[in-house]
């Protein structure tokens, strides 16, 4: 398959920047992502049937993605600045937000003779779109010299596809993808934004006091981050909304109960599946890390709160109770694990945090399960830039390992995504397991 090849290069500022600088302090849910990598999200389009403006001589669809990104960087000054530092004669140091306008990345590349189906019809996903997305192998804290949001528009023969690199301290997925659906709205043609973001951080003592971190707990290098394991697989799975529906009524059905959620079900059937087809030690303990968002639980934080608002939570249950105990012993277990999440263990772990800082690591993720990240509960195919509606959603390369599954919602309602890395072996007995098949849609 081709090279991406680069056409352009430049930064977009925000429209009516205010001359005055302002300054966002960072909460423990920001800074503890400092030693990984960025977010990475891209959707994939069809190339547009007519120019969006008659009357621009440049290339008519990147003009106006550029001024409608400036536009749309006026609405989320975070995104247009940098990380910015504070050193403290006490050894530590401070991290904060530096609204100052230096600007976003915005990159114009081209994939010559690469084909939508060349994209989304390989039984795995192929490895140039690793290269249809800015600043693989960047730590987050290297935000101090780098843009905090770098977009890749890449022409395919027949597709667009916009990829989006934004710094994990600034934004968990809510934010990304709060970020994406206003830019789409305004490049649609929209003046205002339907749910403009909030920057103001809330801290237990109501003080936004900068947190100190010991200078030596901030890493030097990435080298944990420079590229997906050697060898590994993706590949996107599809399951409609009538088998999560099964899987979700077969786990109630087994705990006697109502309150397992479809995609607890879900995860919980490939977490079996996983595990089943590496032939683990039945006395070996597996774990399966789930993201859950604070928002809901912290009455202090507005739905359209920008920054981070997540926690991990680890379920860990011994290879033959996983396996022989069925999918609905699993989705309780992992249920039951997500119901210490509230709110006075959100706010237990912020004032924790601050005392202690513990870092997020690459090398966290490596153990004996799967890690989940992104939510089918995003907005991802509603992203209209003018054009239509995407044909599938992406990720790139950051934050890549072994047992790391990302989840998309699917192009029909109802229906889900789940994007997997694996070695091969694993990946090549999944595709010949009845049991897991039986519920993937091809």
């Amino acid at each position: 398959m081709a090279d991406v090849r680069f056409i352009s290069s430049s930064i977009v500022q925000a429209a009516n920047h205010s001359a005055s600088s302002e300054r966002i302090e960072l909460t423990p849910w920001d800074l503890r992502f400092l030693q990984i990598g960025h977010i990475q999200k891209g959707l994939l389009f069809p190339k547009p049937k007519a120019p969006l403006q008659e009357n621009d001589t440049e290339n008519t669809l990147i003009h106006h993605l550029k001024t409608s990104l400036s536009h749309t960087l006026h609405y989320f000054p975070p995104l247009a600045g940098r990380l910015a530092t504070t050193q403290h004669e006490d050894d530590t140091i401070s991290f904060f937000i530096d609204c100052n306008n230096a600007g976003a990345s915005f990159t114009h590349a081209v994939a010559d003779g690469v084909t939508i189906s060349d994209i989304i019809k390989p039984v795995y996903v192929p490895t140039i779109i690793h290269s249809f997305f800015p600043l693989n192998g960047l730590a987050n804290f290297e935000g101090t010299r780098n843009p905090v949001l770098r977009i890749q528009v890449t022409d395919l023969a027949d597709g667009i596809f916009i990829g989006c690199t934004i710094n994990h301290v600034v934004v968990d997925g809510t934010s990304f993808w709060h970020f994406l659906n206003s830019w789409s709205e305004i490049s649609k043609g929209s003046i205002h934004l339907s749910k403009p973001p909030v920057f103001q951080r809330w801290f237990p003592d109501d003080t936004d006091n900068p947190i100190r971190i010991p200078r030596s707990a901030v890493k030097k290098g990435n080298e944990e981050l420079e590229s997906i394991l050697p060898g590994l697989k993706e590949r996107v799975f599809h399951f409609s909304k009538e088998n999560i529906a099964k899987l979700k009524a077969k786990a109630n059905t087994e705990m006697g109960t109502n309150n397992i959620s479809s995609l607890q079900a879900l995860l919980s059937h490939i977490w079996r599946s996983v595990i089943r087809n590496k032939r683990f030690d039945p006395n070996e303990e597996t774990t399966y890390r789930v993201v859950v968002g604070v928002r809901p639980r912290l009455p202090e934080l507005p739905d359209n709160y920008f920054g981070n608002a997540i926690l991990g939570v680890l379920v860990t249950m011994k290879a033959k109770e996983l396996l022989e105990q069925g999918t609905g012993n699993a989705a309780w277990t992992m249920n039951r694990k997500i119901a210490t999440v509230t709110e006075e263990s959100s706010k237990m772990f912020f004032e924790s945090w601050t005392a202690s800082p513990k870092f997020v690591t690459m090398s966290l993720f490596r153990s004996n399960g799967l890690t989940t990240s992104s939510s089918p509960r995003f907005n991802m195919y509603g992203n209209d830039f003018g054009w239509g509606k995407p044909i599938a959603v992406r990720s790139g390369s950051g934050n890549k390992f072994e047992g790391k599954t990302t989840l998309f919602c699917g192009a029909e309602e109802g229906s889900i995504d789940i994007e997997v890395c694996l070695f091969p072996e694993t990946m090549e007995a999944l595709a010949i397991d009845e049991e897991f098949m039986d519920v993937v849609t091809l």
